[in-house]
């Protein structure tokens, strides 16, 4: 039998970090203006599945519940101490959110500024489409695509780069890139782990079920949530058995990746349960599929408004690291957040 832990029962801005100060409410993942108090405790045993809500005190009882409030160790050039933008930067021709705008290194490099300008923390620079249907393309071909655009922007900007190769790991590293994010949570190259743990460089372990070519095509879970928390546990105990530290990890349940539309918004709807992993967490479900279904936008390019009510969601979940298209957009609809949450705090 396995227990798992969800915190419930949100509080938010200098109404969180009062209630943490008095101990009527917990940390989420270690964020000072995100606090718990309460949390549904949920057993299974095979399949079958069983969720009761408990109050803050007996929580406290739960294995999980020092992982959910600790801090979180700082991620690279990322402080964990509040929720971070990530804007992505796809250099592809065949990107599903874009149409491959951003596909001529010169364009991307202008796109990226653009986007720090905007208050981007970080840039997420990737060469590879994984959208669902997508096919692999060759080290070369990703290698050309990407390592212009880093070597313009790391030494100026925070960057990630999005591949699952261990020879463009090491090389973007050595460009100064300050972490890696794979969609293949170190799965597709037997070299990855150890290449990262080498270099002691931050990795972000996404759940994918699947291929990026196959994945959409019939994705299953007995409960999804539960299903991709166990995954994603045994993936940062890999990483870590490989040598990469805990404070070096930071998990996306990759929404949209194997996922049905239903799986998706459960998944988003259970955010909290991840933070049990003790790790930074990571959201990306900018302009997805699952999003036109809901707002019956067919255009990926048009989804600005969906995403971003999806991002404030989860934010509002503790997510430390938000992956964006549109930066600037997503950071005014949270700037307005904070302020109605505490007026005294803007300075106008």
């Amino acid at each position: 039998m396995k227990s798992y832990l969800r915190p419930l029962a949100l509080v938010h801005g200098p109404d969180a970090r009062a209630m943490i100060a008095a101990a009527t409410a917990a940390p989420l993942g270690g964020l000072a203006d995100v606090g718990f108090t309460a949390a549904e405790w949920t057993t299974r045993e095979g399949k079958a599945v069983t969720r009761r809500v408990v109050a803050l005190d007996e929580a406290r009882k739960h294995p999980s519940f020092a992982a959910i409030t600790a801090a979180r160790p700082g991620f690279g050039p990322l402080a964990l101490d509040r929720c971070h933008i990530m804007g992505i930067v796809n250099v592809t021709p065949d990107s599903f959110s874009d149409g491959g705008v951003n596909y001529q290194a010169e364009t991307a490099i202008a796109h990226a500024r653009e986007m720090m300008e905007e208050g981007a923390d970080v840039l997420d620079i990737g060469g590879e489409s994984t959208r669902p249907g997508s096919d692999a393309v060759t080290t070369a071909q990703e290698r050309e695509r990407i390592m212009p655009v880093i070597a313009a922007l790391a030494a100026q900007h925070p960057v990630s780069v999005d591949t699952r190769k261990a020879s463009l790991m090491r090389e973007a590293l050595g460009l100064g890139a300050a972490m890696i994010n794979d969609v293949s949570a170190l799965g597709f190259d037997g070299e990855s782990a150890a290449t990262l743990a080498a270099a002691k460089a931050p990795v972000i372990l996404m759940h994918a079920q699947g291929e990026p070519r196959t994945m959409q095509l019939q994705p299953k879970y007995d409960d999804v949530a539960l299903d991709v928390y166990d995954q994603l546990e045994a993936l940062v105990a890999r990483a870590r058995a490989a040598g990469i530290s805990a404070a070096n990890i930071m998990v996306d349940p990759g929404i949209g990746f194997g996922k049905t539309y239903h799986q998706n918004l459960e998944l988003l709807q259970q955010l909290t349960l991840f933070h049990g992993l003790g790790v930074g967490l990571l959201v990306g479900l900018s302009r997805k599929g699952f999003i036109g279904a809901i707002t019956g936008e067919k255009q990926a390019g048009a989804r600005a408004p969906g995403s971003i009510g999806g991002a404030l969601h989860s934010a509002l979940l503790g997510a430390h690291v938000l992956r964006v298209h549109d930066v600037k957009q997503t950071l005014s609809a949270i700037a307005v957040f904070r302020a109605a949450l505490d007026p005294a705090s803007t300075a106008i």
